[in-house]
């Protein structure tokens, strides 16, 4: 008798367990997104390629010298 009687209970949560989950209350929608400034980081990035594309231009100059 008692499994029947265990039997009954289970069946009585697992109908009774959705009443519960549908009356939780949700948590509200996260903030929009802030606007990022690239003020720094973009004048770092422009002068590290000058520097770079001068570096090139130099030993590619160098390397002319060079073969001649």
């Amino acid at each position: 008798m008692k499994p029947r009687i265990l039997k009954i209970i289970f069946i009585i949560i697992i109908l009774i367990s959705p009443f519960f989950i549908l009356t939780s209350v949700g948590q509200p929608p996260p903030p929009p997104p802030q606007d990022i400034p690239i003020d720094g980081g973009l004048l770092f990035l422009l002068l590290a390629g000058i520097f770079y594309g001068g570096r090139k231009i130099y030993i590619e100059e160098k390397k002319k010298k060079l073969q001649q």
